[in-house]
């Protein structure tokens, strides 16, 4: 689906990138985790093709590089969930959603488009404020809406779709993280691809295939979730120490710190 080899990135004199390699299959959601200043969103951009480095061509998508990709066809194969979007919107919440649905028509949304944005707001939780206006909504609404448009950009008949979200959980309260990740999760499990950069390891374990750990813009480890998630690695990786447990509903590994 997507593989990046040797991929470096640089801003000034800093180097926020060293020689990474990752390879994300089809069906797989990946989890890149690490602490602050790990180079996490900065890899996520760069593999999303919204930071230019000089590795560009070092990345495959379906087994192109994204220079070898129309820009049309590139927007209705993959989406990308920011976690910085405008404060000020003045429009109503519907109407940001189906911006996500422009790749796909002109002039103004077709049916299937309109009920790509529906299903899109049903899966989020933001159906019933569809009319309210979008600054009138909290930052965890906002942050659903935006969820909203991204999967409605998806929403269409191309196997092997790719999605990026960039801290998409920021916000949230429990419930409604819990709900994003299954929703995410049913998404990738139709032969799709996610790629989240998340804070919270557990929720990392338990819904993630395949975890990316980072640490001063190298990959400290990459594996399954009991692979990554060991005491060792990640007392060493956070600098804080920690216990590892089996989670007694998921048998997914619980990480203590403390």
């Amino acid at each position: 689906m997507i593989k990046a080899h040797q991929v470096s990135y640089s801003h000034k004199k800093y180097h926020i990138l060293k020689g990474i390699d990752v390879s994300i299959e089809y069906g797989e959601l990946l989890a890149i985790v690490g602490p602050n200043g790990a180079g996490k969103s900065t890899l996520l951009n760069v593999l999303a093709n919204e930071l230019k480095t000089k590795d560009t061509e070092r990345i495959f998508f379906k087994e192109k590089t994204f220079s070898e990709w129309n820009i049309d066809d590139l927007a209705k194969n993959k989406a990308k969930f920011s976690q910085h979007n405008p404060a000020d919107i003045p429009l109503l919440v519907k109407d940001v959603v189906i911006m996500g649905r422009y790749p796909f028509f002109e002039a103004s949304p077709r049916r299937e488009d309109l009920e790509a944005a529906e299903n899109a707001m049903r899966k989020t939780d933001v159906f019933h404020m569809k009319n309210r206006a979008y600054n009138s909504l909290s930052g965890g609404e906002k942050q659903r809406v935006h969820l909203s448009r991204v999967l409605a950009q998806l929403e269409n008949s191309i196997t092997h779709k790719l999605l990026f979200l960039d801290e998409p959980l920021n916000n949230l309260d429990v419930k409604h993280q819990h709900k994003i990740l299954k929703t995410i999760k049913d998404f990738t499990q139709k032969a799709n691809t996610t790629i989240v950069v998340i804070h919270d390891l557990n929720l990392a374990a338990q819904f993630a295939n395949k975890v990316v750990l980072m640490d001063k813009g190298k990959i400290v480890s990459q594996g399954e979730p009991s692979v990554v998630f060991t005491e060792d690695i990640i007392t060493k990786t956070y600098g804080f120490p920690c216990k590892i447990c089996d989670n007694p509903i998921t048998k997914k590994p619980m990480i203590i710190f403390g």
